[in-house]
């Protein structure tokens, strides 16, 4: 992980780390750009941007963030689930793991009414998290396939990391995503890597 939730929130938002640089601590993750510009999920290593039109684009190595998960992939298979909503979700992973441990779900199939977002890119002098994030999009599917990626931290790490899931999504058709504010149900193939440390 590089930057904390908790440096984002009073508007610590400057870019410290580059995409070429996350990029070798892992061919998986997901982040944010300089000034909270856009959301980012890194699939097979290749770094999708969500931006605030909610055009979808890969970013180049000059790309910096001041948050990110990274890692490199090596899921197995955890469940598959039909037709689960999003807390039945969350119910049944943490069934099947710990809730005192690190780890990263990625969830592929098809997911309804789901809600995302990405936040339009500030500039100095930041505000706080808060009221960056005021300036959201907010992009709507009813149906939709695609990637779920989730980092799960323990709640008593919140502030250094997210406490609980952090979920970001990217479509197969590459041209819907962001981070996910709520899903209704979806149907597809669960993988789990736990983590040991969190670096």
């Amino acid at each position: 992980q590089h930057g904390t939730l908790a440096l984002l929130v009073p508007g610590l938002l400057d870019g410290t780390i580059t995409m070429k640089e996350l990029l070798e601590h892992g061919d998986t993750g997901i982040g944010t750009g300089e000034g909270l510009d856009g959301e980012l999920i890194i699939l097979d290593g290749v770094p999708y941007q969500v931006d605030s039109d909610g055009k979808v684009n890969v970013v180049k190595d000059d790309f910096t963030l001041p948050f990110a998960n990274s890692h490199f992939g090596e899921y197995r298979r955890l469940t598959e689930v039909e037709q689960i909503s999003q807390p039945e979700l969350n119910q049944k992973i943490l069934s099947m793991t710990s809730n005192n441990t690190f780890f990263s779900i990625k969830l592929h199939g098809t997911f309804t009414n789901i809600k995302t977002r990405a936040v339009k890119k500030s500039h100095k002098p930041y505000a706080t998290l808060g009221k960056t994030a005021e300036e959201q999009s907010i992009f709507v599917r009813e149906s939709v396939e695609g990637t779920m990626l989730s980092y799960y931290s323990p709640q008593i790490f919140d502030g250094a990391a997210v406490g609980g899931f952090h979920n970001h999504f990217l479509a197969d058709s590459h041209d819907f995503g962001g981070h996910i504010l709520e899903f209704g149900s979806v149907t597809g193939k669960a993988e789990i890597q736990q983590f040991d440390t969190l670096e």
